[in-house]
């Protein structure tokens, strides 16, 4: 029987950015090493969608990705950009659409563009039934009210890289939605309301996430930051997110690990 430590699948990683243009595989590699034997590259617009999806084609079974429009990038979306997204949905790397949603804290996008980005992506979604990988920050009220319209048509989703509350928590799962667990739960000064809120979320409804480069646990074991450059994160901390996630849920690492792999397997039709 496989241990489930050793079977892990990171449900979003940015292989994609600047960030790991040197050393990819090396950075794969090391996940690999980890226990992180899959990993879902997210897909932030149309160029890193097709990055995302090239990535796959040379780590065949290893990666899969998401095709998709972040918020930042709502002021993009137009029918020619739509035409090409909806292409590439049907490539047999492809197990969601998003990275998509609102952020109302940066508003790199307008709020009027972002909404019209998010409900034309859900209907995307819809239409290809595949799961959506969302973003929400700083936007509660209208994630909700926009994805209440579409809860029926939707096959699936998770709400990636949760930071918020035990409330917010529960009312996406009120949705059907699932929940991504990031390093930001290791952060003794802004994780507390997540600390709190996975004591609430169900263990099958939460998926682990490195959302590499970005959220780097503070709270690594050398024998992890001896691996890591400065300020970039990896997949390979994600045996660590899973262990601080089994203390805060007060189960053995092993549960953890084995419930997130099977809904992230379920959730994105990935074979094992």
């Amino acid at each position: 029987m496989t241990d489930p430590l050793q079977d892990l699948i990171d449900i979003g990683v940015n292989l994609t950015g600047k960030a790991f243009q040197p050393d990819c595989s090396a950075v794969i590699d090391r996940a690999l090493a980890a226990g992180v034997k899959q990993m879902l590259v997210t897909g932030t617009n149309l160029q890193h969608s097709e990055m995302a999806i090239e990535l796959c084609h040379y780590n065949h079974g290893i990666l899969y990705a998401t095709v998709g429009v972040h918020p930042h990038h709502a002021s993009e979306w137009n029918e020619q950009v739509a035409h090409q997204i909806y292409n590439l949905l049907d490539h047999s790397a492809v197990r969601a659409i998003g990275e998509c949603g609102l952020d109302y804290n940066r508003n790199f996008s307008t709020p009027t563009e972002q909404c019209h980005c998010f409900e034309a992506q859900l209907e995307l979604a819809a239409d290809k039934q595949l799961p959506v990988f969302l973003h929400q920050r700083d936007a509660h009220d209208d994630f909700v009210a926009i994805l209440s319209r579409w809860r029926h048509k939707l096959s699936g989703g998770v709400a990636h890289c949760f930071t918020g509350t035990a409330d917010q928590a529960l009312a996406y799962l009120d949705l059907g939605l699932q929940i991504g667990i990031t390093g930001w739960l290791c952060d003794e000064r802004r994780g507390h309301e997540l600390q709190q809120a996975v004591t609430q979320i169900p263990l099958q409804n939460m998926m682990l996430e490195s959302d590499a480069p970005y959220l780097m646990p503070r709270d690594l074991p050398e024998t992890m930051t001896a691996q890591l450059q400065p300020r970039r994160n990896e997949p390979l901390v994600l045996p660590h997110v899973c262990a601080t996630l089994a203390r805060y849920k007060q189960v053995e690492p092993a549960e953890v690990a084995r419930q997130s792999t099977a809904l992230a397997r379920e959730l994105f039709t990935i074979e094992g």
